[in-house]
Parts: structure tokens; sequence; C-alpha cells
């Protein structure tokens, strides 16, 4: 039997990139041994998939990071590296890869060594893993491209590549191996020779960056739910529009932005389902929250995005992969409002791609969020706009293609 490890870091927001978790699923149902690994609090959220779950006690993966910057007291320079250079330690800690890849090359001393491993982007102990146990490596969620001009980075991003590609030399120092599952370039990352599966389409990223072959679109399908709705989703009618208001797993602390939305789409007579991510909010500042927020809202920890998009008639995000690639599958409209990193990518395509808007934190503070809720789900276009790239997703295959190109890297490697 073929045995395939999934691993992601142990945050609900890693999970899934728009179709990993399913695309493990689609392989189980093709009677191969997928199964899923990661630290232990990821464990009630991938046990009701029917995916077996693998704690492990270290992923390489640095949560909560290091305290943001205050931008205010330093140069806004200073501040661009800081926010960046918190991001690659969360990805890349010097401190947490070197155990995050013994504990992993224990568990295939325990269990067996399996053919592959499919990982989240951003595991970077999976690319020394694998190289260490000469098994082939799958990145689930996020495109090889091309290296970057180095003539054309900034020079907070030039820094922080030197940064990388030092760390990354210390990593192969200390543990003996090649870096074969990384790039080359003035920015390295994470790349698979393999197989990159991304669960969007080539017109969603317009080229952008060019992709190397490795590279394979699938799109995504909207999958039934597999459990009953929960009672507070009954009790409001179905005829009555929702909204749903989220920030994912790892941006839950700007309370301002809940309130605001919930406000914003409450005058556009929705009724909004504030959803606040499982991180510990203070009980002083969740009751400040409630109190901002309008009759009717509903406020919870987290949801079950087969139960809850098929409800929607728009949603205000923050730009998360999986959190936009549901949205499409689903032909929801989205006002996006991007924190970091790659959010700033997914809000972009969103306006591009004439499915939503994208707006900055200063638009929000500025009041523009009802106007924006307004436009998109009286604009017909919109919603025609959503509904055809969610057709477009579906022609792609989703987690089934998905399940069925892992399996080609298997026949290719003699497995």
């Amino acid at each position: 039997m073929t045995t395939i490890w999934f691993v992601s870091a142990p945050l609900a927001g890693h999970l899934d990139w728009g179709g990993m978790l399913k695309s493990a699923q689609a392989l189980r149902q093709r009677g191969h041994e997928a199964i899923w690994i990661s630290q232990p609090p990821l464990a009630p959220l991938v046990e009701p998939s029917g995916v077996p779950f693998v704690p492990i006690s270290e992923t390489g993966w640095l949560w909560p990071p290091p305290p943001a910057p205050d931008p205010r007291s330093m140069p806004p320079q200073e501040a661009m590296f800081l926010r960046y250079r918190r991001a690659l330690d969360t990805w890349l800690s010097v401190d947490l890869i070197p155990p995050a890849v013994e504990s992993l090359l224990a568990l295939a001393k325990e269990r067996g060594t399996p053919d592959l491993i499919v990982t989240d982007p951003f595991l970077s102990a999976c690319a020394f893993a694998a190289e260490a146990l000469e098994r082939p490596l799958i990145v689930a969620g996020w495109p090889a491209g091309a290296p970057l001009d180095e003539e054309r980075l900034y020079a907070v991003q030039k820094d922080l590549g030197q940064i990388s590609r030092e760390r990354i030399a210390l990593f192969k120092e200390r543990l003996g191996l090649k870096g074969l599952n990384f790039s080359a370039g003035a920015t390295p990352f994470m790349e698979s020779p393999h197989l990159h599966l991304t669960y969007f389409s080539p017109t969603w990223y317009q080229g952008d960056p060019p992709f190397l072959p490795q590279t394979r679109h699938v799109g995504g399908r909207v999958t039934s739910p597999q459990t009953p709705s929960p009672a507070w989703l009954t009790e409001i009618p179905p005829e009555q529009p929702l909204a749903l208001i989220t920030l994912g797993s790892a941006f839950t602390g700007d309370l301002g932005f809940f309130a605001w939305a919930a406000q914003a789409a409450a005058r556009c007579d929705l009724i909004p389902i504030v959803v606040i991510g499982r991180n510990p909010i203070e009980p002083e500042k969740k009751a400040a929250l409630k109190a901002a927020l309008p009759p009717g809202t509903r406020l919870l920890n987290w949801i079950d995005y087969d139960q809850v998009f098929p409800r929607l008639k728009v949603i205000v995000h923050h730009g998360g992969m999986g959190t936009t690639h549901r949205a499409i599958i689903q032909g929801v409209p989205q006002v996006v409002v991007p924190h970091a990193a790659d959010q700033r990518g997914q809000a972009r395509r969103v306006a591009q791609a004439k499915i939503g808007l994208q707006l900055t934190a200063n638009d929000v503070r500025q009041g523009q969020l009802r106007a924006a809720i307004q436009a998109i789900t009286s604009d017909v276009q919109v919603q025609n706009n959503a509904q055809a790239l969610a057709a477009e997703f579906a022609s792609l295959g989703g987690a089934d293609r998905a399940a069925e190109l892992i399996l080609e890297v298997l026949t290719t490697q003699g497995r």
C-alpha cells in the first residue's frame, strides 16, 4: 500500500490552502494510506475529515511569531524590514527547523518511511526531511516560480534574501544535506523539483510569476457538508442574506476590523457572521467586541465552510489563501483587506478578476467598508464574474485531479 504523508503547521489556516486536506481524502478514497502529521493542537480539526492524524513534537513553524514592530517608533524602511524579518523567523527558524527534521525522521523510523511527502508550503523542515529520507517532496498550495531578478529587488528583499541563504546554508551544514528542495537565486524558498500544486487556475495568476514546469493548477470544487448544520445557522431563515467576516487564524487580534465590518454589513441589511479564530482573546477585550457588534451578529470562534458558504451573499476577509479559494469556488463576491505577505497578492487578483474589491486598512478606518459591500452585492456583473470563475475552477478537477498528479509523481519515481 502506498503511504503518503501530509504535513502542515499546527494552524487552522495552514490546514488546507484550498484543497490539501481534500487531496488527502481523495487519496484515501482510492485506497492509499494518506495520513496527516502536525503538532497536537491540529488534531481536532483533522480527525473529523476521516484522515488519520499523527502528532509530532515539532514542525518547525514558530508560533506565535515575534512581536510585531510599532511603526510609529521607527523609520518606515526599518519597520518594513522588521515586518518581513518577523515572517522569515516564523517559517525559517534557526532554533526550530533542526528539531522538526529530527521529529519527522524519528516518525519514519517508528512507522516506516513514506513513499512521498506532501507539505504545507512554509514547512522548511519537510524539505530537509524528504531529502534525508530520499523521498519525493510535493508542495501543496503554492506555485513554483522563476527566480526573482536580483536587480529589481528592493533593498529589504535583498537583505532578507541574504539572511535566508545564510540560514539554509547553516541547516545544510548541521544536517549534512544538500538542500535539494530549495530554490536558488537571491530569495531562496522551498521548491519541489517534482510537483507544486495550486488550487487556483492559470488565469487567476495571469502569468505572475512565470511558473516552472512542475507547477500544476487544479482549481477546486464545492463539496457537500458531511456534518449536520449547527443550531445557530438553522435558526436563521434561509432567505436572510449573510455576510461572513473573518481574519483567518493568524490576524485575529484586529478586533476593530470585526466591529467595523459587522456594522457595515448590518447597514446593508445582512446578518454578520463574525469568526474570530481559535487564538485566545482576553475576556475584557472580547466583551468590548461583543458590545460593539450590531444586534443579530453571530460571534464564533470557527465555522465549517461547507455549511456556511452556501448561505453567504458576501465575505469580508484578510485574503488568506484558503478563505479566498473557498469564496471563489462558491462564487461569493469578496471584499479583501490584506494584512500581510501573500494576502496582498490575493487581494489584488480578486480586484483584477472583478469578483470583488480590495481595500486598505486606511480605507477601513475611513469608513469605506459599507460602500464596498453595497457595491459588490448590488452589481450583477460582479456576481456573474464570480460564478464564471467558480465554473472555471471546477473544470480543472480540484482535489481528485490533485490526487492523480500526486500518484503520477510516484509512478515517475518508480514507486
